[in-house]
């Protein structure tokens, strides 16, 4: 049996990001008899242990503060903010130690900006071979910024990685711009299972939908993302004064944009039409999709978009950007004739556009019908997490161990 180390900054228990559950979903479907998974990831809620299993995961958390479930937003606060700067050196430290004890074959580093640094020193240590998955939802611009205190063993992370699997053709040329010279994979993340094969009745939807005060007639937008900057909610919710009251708003998620979202309905007077969730749980979010009508998703930036994926599994029609890895497999029947059509384009920061293509999907639903089905399909062949983990078996963790 081998053994990986994952590097990861966060993991479960509580609510997870997409980079979280594709690990999640990809150890869950590797024999625990071929490879077995150790992690290092950082300490926030004092109650959870240190050094726990989660599914075919050792975890072993690091951090100076910790708090009784410590919220996302209670995390990116003082004290608690002073645990990620102290995971990019101690993180590759206590891999070392690790090492030492349980003699790694390899190491798999969970989106750069978060674990290029720690893998660059537990290699330097150890010489363990590693991979490096980019995963990332912010610009990359951004990402070297913030990096620059660290840079030498930042940009070593890329350049001396054994594989390095990215989940879009955007990413993958960051990768090359960062001086990563050997192939690199594109191994695309999957839809969410539930979406894809729902294990839930749907009368649980049927109560949902009576929770949230749902009435004949009404027409739901719907985003399950994070309430952050990138993910344009507010362009959404400028987008309603354009189109008639009958048609409301599901945020589905929460974050620290949260507040400025509702200060923003509350300032355009969209109080009755934007319905805010708040955080929740990811093996329930496809019941909030079921609920909806149309999935919106104006993105400033994204890595690849699993929600975007999950909404098309739900054969929702699907309003978004084309930015990053979006542009992977959202294509428009204007902007891509060369494509089938799987979705309706829009610029960043266009509430006029986003009206548009309400207002079309409205009024054109046998073209909805069609183009939601060729969405489905393409999920279902190409983002479906036993073939993402199948491949991950054979063309990254394969040439680590």
């Amino acid at each position: 049996m081998k053994k990986i180390l994952i590097f990861s900054l966060d993991y479960l228990p509580g609510t997870i990001s997409g980079a979280e559950a594709a690990i999640q979903e990809i150890t869950g479907r590797i024999d625990p008899r071929e490879i077995e998974f150790h992690m290092v990831t950082l300490y926030y809620d004092s109650t959870v242990p240190r050094v726990g299993k989660i599914g075919n995961v050792l975890i072993h958390r690091v951090g100076i503060f910790g708090k009784r479930n410590a919220s996302l937003e209670e995390r990116r606060k003082f004290p608690l903010h002073y645990n990620k700067h102290y995971f990019q050196i101690i993180a590759g430290v206590k891999a070392f130690f690790l090492h030492r004890k349980y003699h790694y074959d390899g190491a798999w580093a969970m989106m750069a900006h978060g674990t290029a640094v720690p893998v660059s020193i537990f290699n330097i240590l150890t010489r363990v071979p590693y991979a490096l998955t980019l995963q990332e939802g912010d610009p990359p611009e951004y990402i070297e910024r913030t990096m620059k205190p660290l840079w030498p063993f930042f940009k070593r992370g890329f350049m001396n990685a054994t594989v390095v699997q990215a989940i879009s053709e955007f990413l993958a040329s960051w990768a090359r711009k960062m001086g990563h010279a050997k192939p690199i994979e594109i191994i695309r993340n999957g839809a969410n299972p539930e979406s894809i094969e729902p294990t839930f009745k749907q009368d649980s939807v049927e109560k949902l939908k009576h929770e949230l005060g749902k009435r004949d007639g009404e027409i739901y937008l719907v985003n399950t993302a994070r309430l952050v900057d990138q993910k344009g909610f507010d362009t959404t919710i400028r987008a309603l004064l354009l189109l008639p009251e009958h048609i409301k708003l599901l945020v589905v998620g929460g974050g620290p944009a949260e507040g400025s979202l509702k200060k923003l309905t509350h300032e355009l007077d969209l109080g009755g039409r934007v319905v805010f969730t708040g955080q929740v749980e990811r093996s329930v979010v496809t019941q909030y999709r079921m609920v909806s009508d149309i999935f919106v998703g104006p993105s400033r930036s994204e890595g690849l978009g699993n929600a975007f994926l999950s909404a098309m599994a739900c054969r929702l029609p699907v309003i978004a950007t084309q930015v990053g890895g979006i542009a992977d497999f959202l294509f428009d029947a204007k902007r891509n004739p060369d494509k089938e059509t799987t979705g309706w384009a829009v610029d960043p920061d266009e509430p006029e556009q986003i009206a548009r293509a309400v207002e079309d999907i409205i009024s054109h639903p046998e073209i909805v019908s069609h183009v939601t089905e060729t969405a489905r399909k393409m999920v279902e062949q190409e983002y479906n997490w036993d073939i993402v983990s199948k491949k991950m078996r054979e063309r990254i963790f394969d040439k680590l161990v």
